[in-house]
């Protein structure tokens, strides 16, 4: 049984810095680079899953974003393969999903969907692991389990309604997800 965790990155493995586009700006949330070697050694791959609309709003280029998760990836230390792979959605919320355009962004369960054909993953051995109600979503319309972790940001009404509809295990923080 092949099982992976699909992790966002903004809020979940780095401070979310609204719009993060400067390398230097990368700050790992304490403790994430040891859950991550945890999940590893639990035979757990990593996917990262990122919307990333600055880039479709002019804010900062696609590089800009590479740039950011390579010194993500730096810092993190992690050993071979790291993540598994890496999903940038570049598209602004406004995308329209009936595009010809393949939509990528969260809550599209598209990178998941295609990750888990790829890799002839486990549904049932899956997370997907935000901070965000569109994490959530994309997790559950994928038909994988979804988490949504603390990250110093309030829940809204939707996300708790969300959370509670869909019986969505919350954490205080990754660390307290693997030892679950």
């Amino acid at each position: 049984m092949k099982k992976a965790l699909f992790l966002d990155r903004d809020g979940t493995l780095i401070v979310d810095k609204d719009y993060l586009k400067d390398p230097k700006d990368v700050e790992l949330f304490p403790g994430i680079a040891e859950f991550l070697m945890e999940a590893l050694a639990k035979g757990y791959m990593l996917f990262l899953f990122t919307n990333q609309s600055g880039v479709s709003r002019g804010y900062y280029k696609l590089e800009d974003a590479h740039a950011c998760n390579a010194r993500m990836m730096e810092l993190l230390g992690l050993p071979e393969p790291g993540f598994v792979e890496v999903g940038i959605a570049i598209e602004g919320p406004d995308a329209d999903p009936g595009e010809e355009v393949k939509i990528y962004r969260k809550p599209s369960p598209r990178f998941i969907l295609e990750m888990v054909e790829k890799y002839d993953l486990d549904k049932d051995g899956c997370w997907m692991i935000g901070d965000k109600l569109s994490d959530l979503e994309a997790g559950i319309r994928a038909g994988i389990k979804s988490a949504w972790v603390a990250s110093g940001k309030s829940k809204d009404g939707k996300l708790d309604e969300f959370i509670m509809r869909h019986g969505i295990a919350e954490f205080g923080s990754l660390r307290e997800f693997i030892l679950n």
